[in-house]
């Protein structure tokens, strides 16, 4: 598999595709760069490799300090629908709420994204 290095979403898309997601009337398209954005910001924000974040189909990251994986699955995943991770990207809901709901699912050590939660937050 080849590594492709994702195209950096500048904030004035990235807020303008947020914008229209919390008004409900985001394209798919919108929906997707909202999503790359937010992956992208928490990348910043938490700079590593030990978990891997997973919103299909539109993207993943690898995050948070600590033992880096090369080869295979992850030794911590955390997976969620693209609605809800826009929904605790931007603080509408909590990442332990959701994930004792189980509209997350994580797995392995490290996966407690609250410390970088919300992102975007909502005014």
């Amino acid at each position: 598999m080849w590594a492709v290095a994702a195209r950096k979403i500048s904030s004035d898309d990235g807020d303008a595709a947020l914008r229209a997601w919390t008004s409900s009337s985001a394209s798919e398209s919108e929906v997707a760069t909202a999503v790359r954005y937010c992956l992208q910001l928490l990348r910043q924000d938490a700079p590593g490799a030990s978990v891997e974040v997973r919103v299909p189909p539109y993207g993943a990251a690898q995050v948070i300090p600590g033992p880096a994986h090369t080869r295979g699955t992850p030794p911590a995943v955390i997976e969620m629908s693209p609605e809800m991770w826009l929904t605790i990207a931007t603080g509408a809901d909590t990442y332990l709420d959701a994930l004792s709901r189980g509209d997350i699912s994580a797995s392995g050590q490290r996966t407690d994204l609250t410390a970088w939660l919300p992102i975007w937050p909502l005014p």
